[in-house]
Formats: C-alpha cells, structure tokens, sequence
C-alpha cells in the first residue's frame, strides 16, 4: 500500500535569496534517493515547499516497504573456475565474498564468455529504517551558505533547527535528525497563527497550514499571489512596477502571509533622479517602486506585509518612516555630489586600484581615451568629444552616490555630466559604455557611446588577459566572457577589423605589462564568443564555415552567413562542397610549393574546360566580393559544378609526369582559393 510522504524541517529564518534553490533541492534530492531504492516511482510529480522557516517535500504514492531486491554479481570464467578438479582461489573468494558454497553458484554469459554468477533476493527495507539517512544526505547536499552550531549540540544547518516532521499518510515515520525526533506538529505563522499545528494526514499540510497555521507553505504559489495582489494594487493606481523578478523571489522568501498595502512619500524627493529612489527601495526596503504611464516615478509605492491588521496605518507608517530616512541620505548625497564638478573628481582615480599589476582608474581612463580617440572617429565621431566622454567615464566612482550605491555608476555619471552642462552625447556615452551589462541587455546607441564602451571592454579583457588571469572553466571573476560578448555584440553592426582594435588597446599599455601572445589569444577567446553567439540561430557547420577565414569585421559575418544559407540551397551546392573537401584533401598531401598554372600544359579536355570556367568566373567572382555581396559570389559557383565533376570523372590529378601533376594541382588550387573566398565551403560537405 502506498500513501503520500511529508516530511519537513522546520528553522528559524532561512537567507531569503538562497531560500528557492534550497527549497527545490532539498526536495529533489530526497524524492530522487527514494526512487533509487524502490520506495517511490521516478515518473511521480512531487511538490516542494519554501517558507522562511521551513524546507518541505510531499511525495505521493510512497511505498512503506522497500521492494525485494535482486542481487546478481559475476565472478571468474567458467574455464577458469577449477584446477585439478579443485576451485581456483579465484573461484572460491568469490563464493566466499558472497556469503555461500562454491556449489550454489550459477553459470551463465556476461556477454562474452561463461562466467559464475551469484544469485539472490533481499528482503525490502522499511521506510522508517532508511528515512533518517536519507534526510541527513539531503541537507548535506543543499546548496547551503555558511552552516551554523546552534545550543550545546554538534548538529550544523544553516540555521537552528526546532522540529521534524515526517507523515506517511495518517501515521508518523520514526526517523532522527539533527537530534530532533519526528512528529506530526509543525508551527504557523509567529503572530498570526493560533499556535502549533498538529497535521492529521500528509495530504493536508499545505491545507492545514494555511487555515490554522496563516502560511502559504509553497514558495511558488505564494510568489504567485503576491504578483497577482502586487499587480492589482499597481492597476487600481494606474500604475505598473518597477522591479525585476529577483525582488519578487527575495520578498515571497521573506513572508509567510503576504498582505499588500499602498504607501507613499513626500513629492520633493522626486527631484533626486529616480533610479537613486528605486535602487534605495528596491535594495534597502524590499519595497515595489511605481511609474506612472510615461516611466516616471511615482511618491507611492507598495510593500509586502508579513502581517495581517483590521487597521494598516501604523504599518504603513512605519514603513513611510524608514523609507524617508533612506530618501533623505540619497537626496543629500546628490545634493553634495553636485557641489563638485564631474571633471575635478578625475584626478581622484588615482587612489582607486583597478589592478595592481595594471594600475589606477586614472591610468585605466588615460588608456580609454587613447582607445577611444581612434574608433570614435572610425564610425564617424569626433575624436575630441570621444575622448572628453572617455575621460569622464569612470569619474563618478568616487562621488558619494555611488560610493552607496555601486549599481548606480554611469547612471550618476550621466546625471552629474548633464548638470555640469557637457552635453547629451557625452552623457549619453557616460551612462551607456556601461552596456551591455547583461545577457540580452540594450547596446549602447550613438557612435560616442559605442566607442567608449569598445574601449572600456577591450581595456580590460586585454589587460586582465594580459597578465594571465585567462578564464579558466566556470572562473571568471573580472567578466571577461561577459565584456567579450559585450564587444561581440557590438561588432556585428560595426565596420570595425577586430585585430587592429586588440592591438591598438595593447599599445597603450607600459611596456612589459602585456604579455606576448596576448592580441592572438584574445582574438581567438573572441571567436569563441562569437560562435557560442551565433549557434542560437545558424547551423554550426556554417558557422564553421564562416569562421574558418578569419573575417577579420564581424559586421560581415552574418552577411556571409546569409550567403551560405542561400548557396546551400541551390542543387548544385552538395556536389561542390564535396568537391571542394575532395581538393583540400589532395592539397594536404603536397609537399613542397605548388607552381603557377601553365595552360599549355592542358592536354585532357576536362582540365581545359575547368580552367576556362574558373577564367570565365574569375571576374564577376571579384566584382561582386569588393561589392561585399557575397550571396552574389557564391551562387556564380554553380557554374563550376559541371567541370568539376567532368575533371573528377576524366583526369588523373597524380599524373606520373610530374610537370603535368604540378599544374593540375595548380588549377585546383586556384579553383579552392575562388570557393573559398567567403567561407570554407568543404566544411559544409557531410
């Protein structure tokens, strides 16, 4: 008979941002060690629960009793199993390690030869005589922050552990952890509920729990109603939410009985640029920031109450408190920020060290203007105002608002730059060289912006990379992968050569700092971003394909891309990718240099009409890859299928006369160098 497990821990406050993965593998790994042994079928559908002060999963369809287990072990060949009539000491340890007579052993196949087998039936073990392990395995294998002691015992979790419960159906399962004995009494809400709750059955917890206990046990279902009243309350304001999903996981994490209330706050502070409030909101108070219908904030904002009164106000009050002692610090750090101009607090990034072995930000920000100063122009920029935004970029570091608040550099930049009467566009470059900041994240847009952004990205990865903290498997703590598909990014819309980019940022660093292999390195870390990039939308063999030249302007990869795509789809594009692997395939074996074509030297008709093909084709090839069309090039290929498979048909490349070897490996080379010209077409071949 099967009936639905429970089992729950029951703490003090779990850390809220690590609360859902703690939930989720705890969960996890107890439902997939009861499957291993038997007691539970894989294709179950478990529930997992997450509340600030417990971790719980609920299994249907447990087995109380372990099914027998068939044991079978194989042992030494049949030929070999005796000796004179006697069991090898080979034979006989094996009996002997499992428990019986040479004579009971059985013979059959491991699929190669005869061999003894030993057979047998282990009685299942009860669920209570597994379950206390079980568990102790499981909360050895959370993803758990620093563990902690608790009281005069040896016991360790992340947090105090007070009660277990663990329910099979009606009746309690004996089990030990953490020297707790398990019940069926779990606790409610700390002011809400009427006290200790005593579950009759495991499939009632969560039921039980929310109507004695005032708990929304399920971390995904409390989300969900707090997105739904959060999201109802916005409505009724005209209003939509500032923020990510991040604050919506910390918040359910941080309530057991969620109750959304409306507060607000003095107008004035509006006059602080609005994602200094929403950062000191989000970030200190776990409070929903509004905007209005035109992205404005708004001086009302929502919380999320842990607690439930017939009269809010002195909630709301509270909270309105707190809320303005943090809007006072933020608006008084910008009030002193805008005491000093941007341009006076560059000398300042002396004293900041961006590496030891690189140096300063003022060094790091002498070397972006340098960088700058050169692609600017390159995508039609001024040098000078590319320069003046590189400059200032990394001045707001050490203004007092963002000394607060680190996520806000730029930001303030681009506030203090406008203020300081720079301009748009280099407040735009200020705030936007930043981006991309994450995966999926806006590009920065003018070409000021992009050229500062180029050039505090490449800065960095060939200096980080330059003094050899390459990214090694999942370290990578200066983002280097991030900036490098950051640059990746970019690049496909730009009609800048990648190399002359990474060898003119290693120019501007000392001497000695870069390390030789450095531009050569870096390019090829950024082939690989490229690539990952592109796997999304293209076939890999194209990328390869594409790749395998070394464009050296990403803004052209795609075109070739697009180019290919469309070559694959002409019939004749199989037969010549063929061909073309064929002919790298003879190249490869030459040895020594390969002369020029000599077309007196033609004396089989195939070879003629091929050359005279690839003549024909010679110029309209060239015209249209200077036209950059590059579909173009590529489809005036199919021309050649037809001689191609006539010269394979009818001529000897080898030839013994070596005059005539040489020149027609001769014409198979140039026929390889006109294919090749947009990507590496044999690669295509399967």
């Amino acid at each position: 008979m099967t009936q639905t497990l429970l089992i729950e821990l029951f703490t003090e406050e779990l850390p809220p941002k690590a609360l859902p993965k703690l939930g989720a593998a705890f969960a996890r790994s107890l439902f997939d060690d009861l499957a291993k042994l038997g007691f539970v079928d894989a294709g179950v559908e478990f529930h997992a629960f997450a509340s600030p002060r417990r971790l719980a999963v609920s299994i249907p369809h447990v087995a109380a009793l372990q099914p027998e287990q068939k044991i079978e072990r194989k042992g030494p060949a049949v030929a070999s199993g005796y000796k004179d009539g006697a069991p090898t000491p080979a034979l006989a340890g094996f009996a002997r390690s499992c428990g019986v007579a040479v004579e009971a052993l059985e013979q059959g196949s491991d699929g190669k030869q005869d061999v003894f087998i030993f057979r047998s039936t282990k009685a299942g073990e009860p669920l209570a005589a597994v379950l206390s392990g079980l568990i102790e395995a499981a909360l050895k294998k959370l993803p758990a922050p620093k563990m902690m002691r608790w009281g005069d015992r040896d016991g360790q979790f992340i947090r105090p552990v007070h009660g277990l419960t663990v329910l099979h159906g009606a009746d309690v399962v004996s089990a030990r952890v953490l020297h707790l004995e398990s019940g069926r009494v779990t606790r409610g809400h700390r002011f809400l509920s009427k006290g200790d709750v005593a579950l009759d059955h495991a499939d009632h917890y969560a039921k039980q729990l929310f109507e004695e206990g005032k708990v929304v046990a399920s971390f995904a279902a409390r989300r969900a109603l707090i997105g739904d009243k959060l999201h109802a309350a916005a409505a009724r304001l005209g209003a939509t939410i500032a923020a990510d999903e991040a604050l919506f996981d910390e918040v359910t994490a941080l309530v057991e009985w969620p109750v959304v209330l409306e507060a607000g706050f003095e107008a004035d502070f509006l006059k602080v640029p609005q994602e200094c409030l929403i950062l000191t909101m989000q970030q200190n108070q776990k409070y929903f920031p509004l905007l209005d219908a035109a992205g404005k904030l708004m001086n009302r904002f929502l919380l999320v109450s842990n607690i439930e009164a017939a009269d809010s106000s002195a909630i709301i009050g509270g909270n309105e408190r707190v809320l303005r002692a943090r809007l006072s610090d933020a608006k008084f750090f910008y009030e002193q920020d805008q005491k000093k101009k941007l341009e006076s607090r560059v000398p300042a990034l002396r004293t900041v060290v961006y590496h030891n072995k690189i140096g300063s930000q003022l060094e790091r920000v002498e070397r972006l203007q340098k960088i700058a100063g050169e692609i600017g122009p390159a995508l039609g920029a001024d040098r000078a105002v590319s320069e003046r935004a590189a400059y200032l970029a990394k001045a707001d570091l050490v203004s007092d608002m963002v000394g607060e608040f680190p996520e806000l550099q730029g930001i303030m930049g681009m506030y203090y730059a406008r203020l300081d009467g720079e301009g748009d566009v280099v407040a735009n470059a200020i705030e936007g060289h930043y981006h991309p900041r994450f995966a999926g994240d806006t590009l920065p847009q003018g070409a000021v912006a992009q050229a500062v952004s180029l050039a505090d990205k490449l800065e960095s990865i060939v200096g980080i990379w330059g003094i050899g903290l390459i990214p090694t498997g999942d370290k990578d703590p200066f983002g280097l992968r991030r900036a490098a598909l950051g640059v990746v990014r970019q690049l496909l819309d730009l009609p800048l050569d990648l190399r002359a980019l990474l060898t003119a940022t290693a120019a501007t660093f000392p001497a000695g700092v870069v390390a030789e292999g450095t531009v050569d390195g870096v390019q090829g870390f950024m082939a690989d971003r490229l690539k990952n990039y592109l796997a999304a939308e293209y076939p890999a063999a194209d990328i390869e394909a594409v790749l395998a030249l070394n464009p050296p302007r990403f803004d052209e990869v795609l075109v070739r891309l697009k180019a290919v795509g469309e070559f694959k789809a002409l019939p004749e594009a199989a037969a010549l990718a063929a061909a073309n692997k064929r002919i790298r395939n003879i190249l490869k074996r030459v040895e020594g240099g390969i002369p020029a074509i000599n077309a007196a030297l033609f004396g089989e008709v195939p070879e003629k009409a091929l050359y005279d093909a690839l003549a024909a084709l010679q110029s309209p090839v060239e015209a249209a890859l200077a036209a950059h069309d590059y579909t173009g090039a590529l489809k005036q290929l199919a021309a050649l299928k037809a001689p191609v498979d006539a010269f394979f048909d009818g001529v000897m490349v080898m030839a013994d006369d070596l005059a005539v070897r040489g020149n027609r490996l001769a014409l198979l080379s140039a026929l390889a160098d006109l294919m090749n010209r947009v990507a590496e077409l044999s690669l295509l071949a399967e």
